[in-house]
């Protein structure tokens, strides 16, 4: 316990439970008049599917549209690394029927300006329009999922930890969620499925931080006698410290890694998942320790359950 720092982490917790309300109830307004500025994997436009004979380096196939007037096109890998998908914005006022025709006009385009700027031989695979129909739908469903995600998560802590556990955890990650969306909103960063995919791993990465503390917490509960439950958070929090620290700053080394020098198209998923990282881990200190606490954790609901006539085993 001599190496194990002393900050007393829930001296500030009213502090850091205003700041948080106070960031949320921003992110939600920005998010109720600005909404997002969701790319074109959420609003209508033609999706051209490429194929290489040897691997293909984004950044290449960027500067290629961008030379060509395709600025806004927007490139991904598909599949593997000898696929891509190029996305392009279509004309809203051009009837649907004609936006499908047009799709297998631009796909054919696309695919011969790339073509000769490739030293290998690049086929043409698929090209389609995209509705904003379907970006609503893709918009639903990865919504519905993070909903889904949170009610397991919340069954899964009840059973593992107890039910005030699940709720910290649970109002943790909303709080990750919207602070982290409300970021993108206000500062007009796109939205695409990249960030998407990110949001879903910053529930799993605030998650696992979150269990850490939590285990701790509930050991400390069990196996020391004396202290009140706000001591008993604030040793297992410096106890965790140094694991949370260590482990975030790796995860943010790799990050930034792959924000300058990923290329474009994964600047938004590294970005979404800097941000997530450390609102995650001031959250998994602040905030799910904090609503245990206002919760009244007691020492009695961390206890084993004694088994009936246990105190009979050791009779002879």
């Amino acid at each position: 316990m001599q190496n194990v720092s002393q900050i007393d982490f829930m001296g500030v917790r009213k502090l850091a439970g205003g700041l948080s309300a106070v960031l949320v109830v921003i992110s939600i307004v920005s998010l109720a008049i600005n909404s997002l500025e969701f790319g074109l994997d959420f609003t209508s436009g033609t999706s051209v599917r490429l194929g290489y004979s040897e691997s293909v380096v984004l950044a290449d196939v960027n500067q290629t549209l961008d030379e060509n007037g395709y600025e806004e096109a927007v490139v991904v890998s598909f599949g593997s690394d000898r696929e891509i998908r190029v996305i392009l914005a279509v004309d809203e006022t051009v009837a649907i029927g004609e936006q499908a025709a047009q799709a297998a006009v631009v796909g054919d385009t696309i695919a011969e300006l790339l073509g000769r700027s490739s030293a290998g031989e690049v086929t043409l695979l698929g090209s389609d329009y995209v509705s904003a129909k379907v970006g609503g739908e893709l918009v639903e469903t990865g919504g519905l999922g993070m909903l889904v995600a949170l009610g397991i998560i919340m069954v899964y802590i009840s059973v593992r930890f107890q039910f005030k556990f699940a709720v910290g955890a649970v109002v943790a990650l909303a709080h990750d969620i919207i602070i982290t969306l409300g970021i993108f909103s206000l500062t007009r960063m796109e939205f695409n499925l990249n960030t998407l995919a990110a949001l879903l791993a910053i529930i799993g990465y605030s998650l696992n931080d979150t269990i850490v503390v939590s285990d701790r917490i509930r050991e400390n509960f069990r196996r020391l006698r004396k202290g009140t439950p706000l001591e008993m958070v604030n040793i297992s929090l410096n106890q965790t410290l140094s694991r949370t620290v260590i482990t975030s700053f790796t995860t943010l080394l790799v990050l930034c890694s792959i924000l300058f020098i990923g290329g474009e198209s994964t600047q938004g998923f590294a970005i979404a998942l800097i941000i997530g990282v450390v609102i995650g881990t001031y959250s998994s200190i602040y905030i799910a320790s904090n609503v245990i606490l206002y919760m009244n954790v007691t020492r009695e609901d961390l206890m084993l359950p004694v088994k009936e006539g246990s105190d009979l085993d050791d009779i002879p």
